[in-house]
């Protein structure tokens, strides 16, 4: 399960109401070493998965501060409304009295006589096929290093040349070191990859700062590999605003997931020419 990766555990729990604690690791960082985004919302999705015992529908996360590189974040979840079929919960992450990030969502299954998925799985290359490149610069001991990125659409640094291209990013994406399947933190945290697609978008050196991260869980399938449609719709008022879809190996949709980020260059991140 991903929350092995996470590293996060179960601190207490009573009736509706518990408390999971997270370890701000290197390998859950992002080069300016605070807690990437994605694995804030998945620590909450672990806790609402756990403490309900049913799978997430839908969540969305607020994000209000950072939490740094061997801090531990502690997420308070409640069940707000327990249902026959459905719950929901809020969960509340933060470090001491500083919150990090506020989250909530819906989850359960329902049974309904009909179903269908109207969004295909476009027709692209195999990940075995790809070459292994995160068109990043390279920052040791992050996140990005537990990914492997296999792209299908996306401009390299050298790229990078100022002109704007159609808004949209394809890649493919597994975590390194896990024999898992994806499940709804794996989604969580491959959801918070819109930022990555200002840069490639605009065709400059940079992203941006998650200011939220909407996830909606449309079915697991067992796979390993994910492939991740990104598409930017607008850069505005210093503001992204992008969705992408995630579909699995067999083409089935698994999520669809939006946000906005604080448009960054990444000089602004105090990232060197060198690794620029």
């Amino acid at each position: 399960m991903t929350r092995n990766f996470l590293g996060i555990e179960r601190l207490r729990s009573s009736g509706t109401n518990g408390t999971w604690v997270l370890p701000v690791t290197p390998r859950l960082t992002t080069a300016s070493r605070f807690l990437f985004g994605g694995a804030a919302l998945a620590g909450a999705v672990v806790a609402m998965e756990e403490m309900s015992g049913r799978q997430v529908a839908w969540s969305t996360a607020q994000y209000l501060d950072y939490a740094m590189v061997d801090e531990e974040v502690e997420f308070d979840v409640s069940l707000d409304v327990v249902g026959n079929q459905i719950t929901q919960a809020s969960v509340t992450g933060h470090v001491g009295d500083r919150v990090i990030v506020r989250a909530m969502g819906a989850l359960g299954r329902r049974n309904f006589a009909h179903r269908h998925v109207f969004s295909g799985s476009p027709n692209v290359p195999r990940p075995d096929d790809l070459r292994r490149s995160s068109l990043l610069p390279h920052v040791a001991r992050t996140i990005h290093d537990e990914f492997d990125q296999r792209y299908v659409i996306g401009r390299s640094l050298e790229d990078r040349d100022g002109s704007v291209s159609d808004g949209r990013t394809l890649m493919w994406v597994r975590i390194i070191d896990s024999d898992d399947n994806a499940d709804s933190t794996t989604l969580a945290m491959f959801g918070d990859f819109v930022p990555l697609g200002v840069g490639q978008a605009l065709g400059v050196l940079g992203g941006g700062n998650s200011l939220d991260n909407t996830l909606r869980i449309v079915q697991l399938v067992p796979t390993k590999w994910v492939l991740v449609d990104i598409m930017i719709h607008a850069v505005e008022r210093g503001f992204g605003h992008g969705s992408l879809k995630m579909y699995a190996e067999d083409g089935s949709l698994l999520a669809v997931a939006s946000q906005t980020c604080i448009a960054r260059l990444w000089k602004d991140r105090k990232w060197s020419e060198e690794t620029a």
